[in-house]
């Protein structure tokens, strides 16, 4: 028998202030970048979530030291010449971002070493990351199917490259960029639409000197990094579920402190503004090039819009929890230019719309995206989580306007972005 969660609330109102986890992608990077660098690395805000502590398993089999308690983590590194040949296999667990950062960083690494995944990341291609680092001359095999984990990876010299990139994806620019930095020339990446920039910026703050020309990144093989100190600001994306429930919720006001504004993360502000939502927004400069800052949420008439072009990239991770929004916003909400949905820890896309619909929503799919049309009222189901955090939380937030109860199937996928995610909603909702 599955694990099930039940969310139920009689007429909520959530009051109060937030600080949620550190940034998921930026707790990968710090980790990956510390591990790289030569020196000791020290990294407060971590977030202590399952995805980011499959990248620290993995370099600590790789034999850098790596020690944590709590959010606070040491990374002391004898920098990637030094790395040892791994004797177990690489486990990224469900982490799409350590699985395809990773494939750039082995690339060049002196080491030889094979990564697997759970059973959900083994189903997510791995190509659009394999095919530009083969051209750089990396040598990545499988047993199986070269598209998927588990994939071996031959450590070996890699040539520089000019990359155009198909798709926006900060995956797939990050495995390409961090391989060059061990390349040898000047690779540049390309972008078609500018993707989430956070690796440019911690490469900066180890000592990495790249260069910006409209959406081209330029990096210089061979440079050498050292040991810095990190701070995570708190995660736009988890912070996103509980700004949709305080727009959605009747006389709902919350404040979100010390949460990452990254400008290639805040396509969700702009969306809520869009739709009508009472924001105020404090902004200061933050920690390691990152922005930072404290964002009201306040209970809105919500209207509806269309959602596409340059704004997915700055929010792709955040449509699920929109799409719910849309459901109870007046007109039609249309989604385009989201095809990536479709490859992330599910098909986004139609699990999205599936769940939504059971709980009475007017949502039909696109190849590239959803309608929805609302105001919508919805009732309690019982919804899968396809073992996707952001389903599964879209399913909790769901269930604070639902006429009943909300039982989550399998909700401690969530637990790979937000940990304590329950908590916080009890606690908001009873506040």
């Amino acid at each position: 028998m599955s694990e099930q969660k039940t969310v139920s609330f009689e007429r909520p109102v959530l009051r109060g202030t937030l600080q949620v986890p550190g940034d998921k992608s930026i707790s990968h990077r710090a980790v990956m970048l510390g591990s790289i660098a030569t020196g000791k690395t020290t990294i407060s805000g971590f977030l202590d979530g399952e995805d980011c502590l499959s990248t620290i398993d993995m370099f600590r089999k790789l034999g850098v030291s790596i020690t944590r308690e709590g959010t606070d983590v040491v990374v002391d590194s004898p920098g990637i010449s030094a790395w040892q040949t791994p004797t177990e296999t690489l486990d990224a667990g469900n982490s799409g971002t350590t699985a395809r950062l990773m494939l750039g960083i082995l690339s060049g690494s002196p080491v030889t070493s094979t990564m697997c995944g759970d059973q959900y990341l083994s189903k997510r291609p791995m190509k659009r990351v394999t095919g530009p680092l083969g051209l750089m001359g990396a040598n990545i095999t499988s047993d199986e199917h070269d598209d998927y984990l588990p994939l071996t990876v031959h450590g070996t010299k890699l040539a520089a490259i000019d990359y155009q990139m198909p798709v926006a994806s900060a995956q797939v620019k990050s495995a390409v960029l961090l391989a060059g930095l061990q390349a040898e020339g000047e690779t540049s990446v390309t972008e078609m639409v500018v993707s989430r920039d956070h690796t440019e910026r911690m490469l900066n703050q180890f000592g990495a000197e790249l260069t910006q020309e409209g959406k081209t990144i330029r990096i210089q093989g061979g440079q050498q990094l050292s040991g810095t100190d990190v701070v995570v600001p708190g995660d736009i994306s988890s912070a996103a579920f509980f700004m949709v429930a305080a727009a959605m919720v009747e006389d709902s006001e919350v404040s979100f402190e010390k949460v990452g504004l990254n400008p290639t993360r805040t396509g969700i502000l702009d969306v809520l503004k869009a739709m009508g939502v009472r924001l105020e927004q404090s902004q200061e400069q933050g920690f390691s090039g990152e922005r930072y800052g404290t964002v009201k949420i306040m209970y809105s008439k919500l209207n509806a819009m269309e959602i596409g072009g340059e704004l997915i990239p700055r929010l792709i991770d955040e449509l699920p929890v929109l799409a719910l929004l849309a459901t109870q916003a007046k007109g039609r909400t249309i989604i385009t230019d989201a095809e990536e949905l479709r490859v992330k820890e599910t098909d986004r896309i139609e699990a999205v719309a599936t769940e939504l619909r059971k709980l009475g929503a007017d949502i039909e799919t696109t190849p590239d995206g959803m309608i929805i049309n609302g105001p919508t009222p919805l009732t309690g189901a019982t919804l899968q989580s396809y073992g996707d955090h952001r389903l599964g939380m879209m399913a909790a937030i769901a269930g604070l306007i639902t006429s009943g109860p909300v039982h989550i199937e399998n909700p401690s996928c969530i637990a790979i972005s937000y940990p304590q995610f329950f908590e916080d909603l009890s606690n908001l909702a009873n506040g």
